[in-house]
């Protein structure tokens, strides 16, 4: 058996083999979540609302298992039928540039994805979530934010994608370093001003009103050493009936934003417990402590990418003849299917780890019960699975499971 067909067969392997994960922990998911609450849940539904909640669940169950079946179907027949290969050949007639082929051949798969994706994200929105009434979207808005994240694809993935492409004509031995380093910056940037530049492209940011609230968070805010200037209210209010907030931003530019939506679901104390949490991230440095982790892997990622972009094998897996930046970076990323999971699982270790020390950090200041009531009522309103099962979130949960943070805030209380 040559390389070639080792290479290929380990890709189907590892195609397989991760939809036939996937599908096993949504199993096991969907039969762990008809088990019975535990004492300090059961009472965040009422028999009624938790009955919702269980339809809501396996509703999204089932949807994911079909639109995930049919996109495995869709990418294992375009492998095995050298799909990609043969769309290099296509695309070379127009253009043998080495920095516009590439450019040409991920701009068609990124809108061959983008047309197969959109009747499944229109059902979700205006089937599932219309029928247990979260959905705020138009179809106007619907296609409208579709039309501005296409076109932020292109214009930003574009740019970067250019960026990489000419650095690696520019020097191969060096590419992996300075395309690392690129990329770090523009995600270093893109972490201190997507607030700023990003978000006001779809949603409207207003200052947080003087006020009772506001009086309370900067009230906080002092007590915990914690110089806060930007409190921000976003509408999210058009699209769904969700609550959130989260903390953004570095430095000077570092910013608290509050969805419309929990102004209506949260009391005034509450919404202070969960930014004492988001407070307490930053105070941690557990943003910062991320970033540096992601550089090695990053690093770690692009070394070995550099490694392969000259073999003319990974093109020839793939269906190709020679070598070409394009082709040898989608069999690379196929390839790399069990790191990025190990990677992935370590990443949700760590984040379930600082998510308790937010947790611990709201409750010193004597916000644990207000806490817990907040996070009751924010699984309440977005029917949230009570019962994940602890397989499924080992391997996808960021945070602890809603039992496992109370559990924990109970004894901190």
């Amino acid at each position: 058996m040559s390389l070639v067909e080792i290479l290929f067969y380990l890709i189907l392997f590892f195609i397989v083999g991760d939809f036939i994960l996937e599908r096993y922990l949504s199993f096991l998911n969907f039969q762990y979540s008809k088990n019975e609450l535990p004492d300090n849940l059961k009472d965040i539904y009422d028999a009624d609302k938790y009955g919702k909640q269980q339809e809501y669940f396996r509703s999204n169950i089932r949807f994911g298992t079909i639109s995930s079946t049919i996109n495995f179907i869709l990418i294992l027949i375009f492998f095995c039928l050298g799909g990609f290969g043969w769309l290099d050949t296509l695309l070379r007639r127009i253009t043998e540039h080495p920095i516009l082929l590439p450019l040409l051949y991920f701009g068609v798969l990124f809108v061959a994805e983008t047309l197969i994706s959109i009747p499944f994200q229109w059902y979700d929105t205006f089937v599932i979530e219309q029928k247990f009434g979260f959905n705020k979207v138009t179809p106007k808005l619907f296609v409208q934010d579709h039309l501005k994240e296409f076109a932020l694809s292109v214009f930003l993935g574009g740019i970067l994608l250019g960026a990489i492409v000419w650095i690696y004509q520019l020097t191969p031995k060096y590419f992996w370093l300075i395309a690392w380093s690129v990329v770090t910056l523009f995600s270093l940037f893109m972490s201190m001003f997507y607030s700023q530049i990003i978000v006001p492209i779809f949603n409207k940011q207003k200052p947080l009103e003087e006020g009772e609230l506001r009086d309370e968070i900067e009230k906080f805010a002092t007590k915990a050493g914690f110089k806060l200037d930007n409190i921000y209210i976003i509408d999210s209010s058009k699209r769904s009936t969700k609550a959130n907030a989260y903390f953004t931003g570095l430095g000077n530019k570092k910013r608290v934003v509050l969805y419309d939506t929990l102004l209506d679901k949260l009391t005034s104390e509450e919404i202070v417990a969960v930014l004492a949490h988001e407070i307490g991230h930053y105070k941690k440095k557990h943003t910062l402590y991320q970033f540096l982790i992601s550089l090695p892997e990053s690093l770690l990622l692009f070394f070995l990418l550099g490694l392969i972009l000259k073999s003319d094998v990974f093109a020839q897996v793939l269906g190709g003849t020679t070598a070409s930046f394009h082709l040898n970076v989608i069999a690379f990323g196929l390839l790399y299917t069990p790191v990025s999971l190990l990677l992935s699982i370590c990443t949700n270790i760590l984040s379930r780890k600082f998510e308790y020390q937010a947790d611990a950090f709201a409750a010193n200041f004597g916000w644990a019960k207000q806490l817990q009531s907040g996070l009751k009522k924010l699984a309440a309103t977005s029917l949230s699975n009570l019962m994940p099962h602890p397989l499924y979130a080992f391997f996808h949960y960021s945070h602890p499971t809603l039992y496992q943070r109370l559990t924990k805030l109970s004894g901190a209380q």
